[in-house]
């Protein structure tokens, strides 16, 4: 048989073929700058702990108890465009739940190559889209495709690994899918996301279900409804409601809250 490749080799389980978990694409980033930024930069310390990684897919970095995921890098970044995502994750469903109005600001926070960004351009045809990402080659992509389309109100944003670089008070939905379980400085990520949001803003929150044994998905890349709640509710964002119409994924709502 044949040696798969690296980042295909990280997708399974013992008698499981996964599908990364992950916006971003299935095998970890190869940057050397990217790398050394999780190095530098100092986070706060409220929640975290460090010690060995129970999980070898996870950086020895916990949060609330949670270990956090390996980035997945640009190099499989054909993987986030196959043919089977809508019918495996029900793409199409969780963009009509999003309720979004032709008028709204969305951030599509770990935006990759931009499956996501692009079809709700289409939904907000007044508004915009702010595709963020913090892979530099990722950015490339992104504006190679608006181009391409013609496409004027997807809006490429670089982030840092604690700052997305939104507006202020400018966002109607901050939409996260499958990327925040990566986050390596989640309290600082989500404390500049909530303060991007307009009053009545929200954020889409979208894990696999780590309440699901049934979900062939590594345990590091799913997160629980009462996980998800416990963090960002620690930076002051409020829960609403979990949408459990996807086939393997939790939707979970958050306000801006207090």
């Amino acid at each position: 048989m044949a040696f798969l490749p690296v980042f295909l080799l990280r997708a399974f389980l013992p008698g499981v073929l996964l599908f990364s978990a992950c916006t971003q694409p299935p095998s970890e980033s190869s940057s050397v700058s990217f790398a050394d930024q999780r190095v530098r930069v100092a986070a706060d310390s409220v929640g975290y702990s460090y010690h060995t990684a129970a999980d070898p897919n996870g950086i020895g970095k916990y949060y609330y108890g949670r270990q956090i995921a390996h980035v997945m890098g640009h190099e499989g970044a054909d993987w986030l465009e196959r043919a089977d995502r809508q019918q495996e994750e029900g793409t199409d469903l969780l963009l009509h739940e999003l309720h979004l109005k032709p008028t709204d600001v969305v951030a599509d926070i770990g935006a990759g190559t931009g499956y996501f960004s692009f079809r709700i351009s289409q939904l907000v045809p007044q508004g915009k889209v702010l595709a963020v990402d913090i892979q530099p080659e990722m950015i490339t992509a992104l504006q190679q495709t608006a181009a391409r389309t013609k496409v004027s109100n997807v809006q490429p944003v670089l982030s840092t690994v604690q700052n997305p670089n939104l507006p202020d008070n400018g966002v109607d939905l901050v939409l996260i899918v499958d990327a925040y379980h990566e986050f390596d400085h989640p309290r600082e990520m989500m404390q500049a996301i909530r303060k991007s949001l307009t009053p009545t803003g929200r954020v889409a929150l979208v894990e696999y279900r780590a309440e699901d044994s049934e979900v062939p998905i590594k345990r590091v890349h799913k997160m629980s409804v009462a996980q998800a709640r416990k963090e960002l509710e620690a930076v002051g964002l409020k829960f609403e409601q979990s949408v459990e119409t996807l086939p393997q994924q939790h939707l979970m709502f958050f306000g801006k809250g207090r």
